[in-house]
């Protein structure tokens, strides 16, 4: 009974940990904000301690510089964000009127011309009215523009509630301190804690997710930096209205894959159509930036950041996200992508293990049988 002993108390471990979570998820974020910066933060801690820093100081140093940056980041950005999705807010329905009225129209038009004649080679005998082509694109832009601003609205609502400004500005910081400076030893606690005759393949298991964990987080966290700041700025230097906050949330979720660009392509594009008709040179110069950011994304930056070697599928990566951001909100998404990469290392280290099993490699009863 060793095995279900053990596979009962792991499962049984799982069980709370996701009780806590679902629990306290309200109260977790800064707990969790303070132990991704500590461990993101680590190995530069590390360096300076060799380098002769005591690893106080270097604790020390590093949280007030995150601390810095990110005040600088604030004072810059957050007062053009806010005025930005304000006037977004402000204007929106003044934007959809004119977009519905202008899909209403030309598609109207493109769907009359065309409309006849594809329906006759398909073989129907019906009869497109204009109308209905005006009425039905303008309910589809209608009610995609609800529920843009009803989705922005309650991501407005739910972070208030859920971020707590002061709590990520006074508490993370002191969180991560303590980390930083307590880290190498929460390490060996760790490493006692497992069983003598398994550490081996704890320590194994250990590295893997260390591994795939780092790769992820650290690589794609700078893509994401770099897409928002050339979306956000590219845009912003064409003329375009809201450039900088589509640039910024197109950055912000290109954590998820394929939904930052897809962010940014559609923004962009509805935008540059309204605001240029008839014109189609800003919409020819908002696809320039938003492609040259996704050729560089999928050429240059995740290659050579985040690499192959992650072990990350996307389409877990996305289940991950949305599965662990409805359970738990704003903190789940901060730990969908740890989670996803400890889930996959087990997974791969389980069936490593199956393959190499009796279980797998037993012979087939007709090969044992003498002929």
């Amino acid at each position: 009974m060793r095995i279900e002993r053990q596979v009962g108390f792991w499962l049984a471990a799982f069980a709370a940990l996701v009780l806590f979570l679902y629990v306290f998820s309200g109260v977790l974020l800064p707990f969790v904000a303070g132990m991704i910066l500590a461990y993101l933060f680590n190995p530069l801690a590390d360096k300076l301690e060799r380098a002769g820093l005591s690893r106080l100081g270097a604790a020390l140093l590093i949280v007030v510089c995150i601390s810095l940056v990110f005040l600088l980041l604030l004072i810059l950005f957050v007062p053009v964000l806010a005025h930005q999705l304000a006037s977004f807010i402000e204007g929106l329905p003044d934007l959809v009127t004119r977009l519905q009225a202008l899909v209403a129209q030309e598609g109207g038009a493109l769907g009359g011309k065309l409309g006849s004649g594809l329906l006759e080679r398909l073989g129907f005998d019906g009869k497109l009215d204009s109308a209905d082509i005006q009425k039905s694109l303008g309910d589809i832009v209608g009610q995609g523009a609800q529920w843009m601003l009803a989705f922005m609205k309650s991501l407005w609502s739910g972070g208030q509630t859920l971020l707590g400004i002061f709590s990520l500005l006074v508490v993370t910081p002191v969180v991560a301190f303590y980390l930083l400076l307590d880290w190498g030893r929460m390490i060996e606690a760790l490493d006692r804690l497992a069983p003598p005759a398994h550490r081996d393949d704890v320590r194994i298991i250990a590295r893997d997710m260390n591994r795939a964990i780092s790769g992820f987080l650290r690589g794609q966290s700078l893509v994401c930096l770099f897409l928002g700041l050339w979306y956000g700025i590219g845009l912003s230097l064409i003329g375009l209205k809201f450039g900088f906050l589509i640039g910024i949330c197109a950055g912000f979720l290109s954590f998820i894959p394929y939904v930052g660009s897809l962010t940014a392509l559609v923004l962009s594009a509805g935008m540059s159509i309204v605001q240029g008709w008839p014109s189609l040179m800003l919409f020819g110069m908002a696809m320039g930036v938003v492609g040259v950011g996704q050729f560089l994304e999928g050429n240059v930056l995740t290659p050579r950041l985040v690499g192959a070697s992650v072990g990350l599928h996307p389409v877990w990566l996305m289940f991950a996200l949305f599965a662990f951001g409805s359970l738990f909100g704003f903190t789940g998404l901060i730990l969908a992508v740890p989670v996803a990469a400890v889930i996959g290392v087990l997974c791969r280290f389980a069936l490593a293990h199956y393959f190499e099993s009796p279980i797998y490699r037993e012979p087939a009863a007709d090969a044992r049988e003498p002929v």
